[in-house]
């Protein structure tokens, strides 16, 4: 067992931050056999995150933990023998990671962004702020964001003050709206039951409908994989079964979803699966 390591984990998860450990190739472990070597895309276990369907999240952010009994588990030894590196979830622990993979990202970063505390890495550095965020990565070039929903490698805890997330920080994740015109969404809509006739009768129902469904993806602070399914779900368990969902409804939908940072395989897999939960 690399002890040194799990030491630094335990530190770590003592002081709240959610841990967990790398393999070679700064990647995490499989947690089940279903798992092992990435065999399942290297997706937590989330509803709507891939294919993995292990009975609880096994790997990546989601398996960060700051249980000392689980790290300390036999389930967890062989993976503590193999491991090269300690992460953590920083969106976990309250913080986000601007991580910075080169000289002029840093140049960037130090004419741009509030100081704060800075870790070196191996090409470049880390600048870690108090407060979680959603993550993203190239928002600019060689330039990540890493904390919910993502994990990064523990490299040591750095220098300098820790300062409040910066919203010109947050802003890096905020898409612009795109001048060129979309190709439309490729998307089934169920057939119309019932003779395709509409139980609410009235299309203001579904616009409102529509519209609070777009508003509760676009105020999501966290948990947005969820959140996107969640309203999917919704939706369709109104509407999809009467015929009233076209597909403008379902490109405002996944264009709210994008908007916070889904992309649209991830949007296609949430409905697909929502559809599927309901028997569509």
């Amino acid at each position: 067992m690399n002890a040194s390591l799990l030491t630094t984990a335990l530190d770590l998860a003592a002081r709240a931050v959610p841990v967990l450990p790398l393999r070679a190739g700064k990647l995490p472990f499989g947690n089940c056999p279903a798992c092992t070597d990435n065999a399942c895309g290297g997706r937590p276990n989330m509803k709507t995150a891939g294919p993995c369907q292990c009975p609880r999240p096994c790997h990546g952010w989601a398996a960060a933990t700051t249980d000392p009994a689980n790290l300390q588990s036999p389930a967890w030894a062989s993976m503590w023998r193999q491991a090269h590196a300690v992460a953590y979830h920083p969106g976990g622990a309250g913080l986000t990671v601007v991580d910075l993979d080169n000289a002029d990202a840093i140049a960037w970063a130090r004419q741009s962004l509030p100081a704060t505390r800075t870790v070196p890495t191996t090409r470049g550095e880390h600048w870690i702020y108090l407060g979680a965020m959603q993550s993203a990565n190239k928002v600019r070039p060689s330039v990540d964001i890493k904390s919910t929903m993502s994990y990064a490698r523990w490299l040591g805890p750095g220098t300098g003050t820790m300062a409040g997330l910066p919203d010109v920080v947050r802003a890096l994740v905020v898409k612009k709206p795109s001048t060129a015109r979309s190709a439309p969404l490729a998307v089934t809509v169920p057939a119309p039951t019932g003779g395709g006739e509409c139980r609410h009768r009235m299309p203001a129902y579904l616009e409102r409908g529509i519209a609070m469904a777009e508003q509760r993806i676009t105020e999501a602070r966290s948990g947005v994989h969820a959140t996107v399914y969640r309203t999917f779900l919704a939706v369709l368990s109104a509407h999809g079964r009467c015929g009233c969902l076209t597909d403008t409804h379902v490109a405002r939908l996944f264009t709210a979803a994008q908007a916070k940072g889904e992309s649209p395989r991830h949007c296609t897999d949430a409905w697909t699966n929502a559809r599927t939960a309901l028997g569509m």
